[in-house]
């Protein structure tokens, strides 16, 4: 399990430095519609988020490299897809998590991905 975590680690690191497009970590996602969205939502009310004006919440862990990280949620590797899913209904993978569902569609939520996975 260890192991299998570490090397999902590195293979995420080796895809953040591979490439300075963001939008090919998530096709057909815009970094830009991501930020708004993050905006619209109001994420920084509890995670820090760079470049997101007012982002300075202290309630969710910072969202800055979140590429690099191994889990999600303490709970799912990162990935593009169960990112998305942790946006759109984090109660389904973490029941007692605070983090509440705000009705994010999927096209949303990937965009919001690919903003986050371009903040390494």
């Amino acid at each position: 399990m260890r192991r299998a975590s570490r090397l999902i680690g590195i293979v995420a690191a080796a895809i953040a430095c591979s490439s300075r497009d963001e939008s090919r970590l998530v096709p057909g996602a815009s970094v830009g519609a991501g930020k708004t969205a993050i905006e619209h939502f109001s994420c920084g009310a509890c995670h820090e988020i760079r470049g997101v004006p007012g982002a300075d919440g202290k309630i969710g862990p910072p969202l800055n490299g979140i590429l690099q990280r191994t889990l999600i949620g303490g709970e799912l590797p990162n990935s593009v897809a169960n990112l998305v899913a942790w946006i759109r209904n984090p109660q389904a993978i973490e029941p007692r998590t605070a983090m509440p569902d705000l009705g994010v569609d999927d096209a949303t939520a990937r965009n919001i991905v690919a903003y986050l996975y371009s903040l390494h």
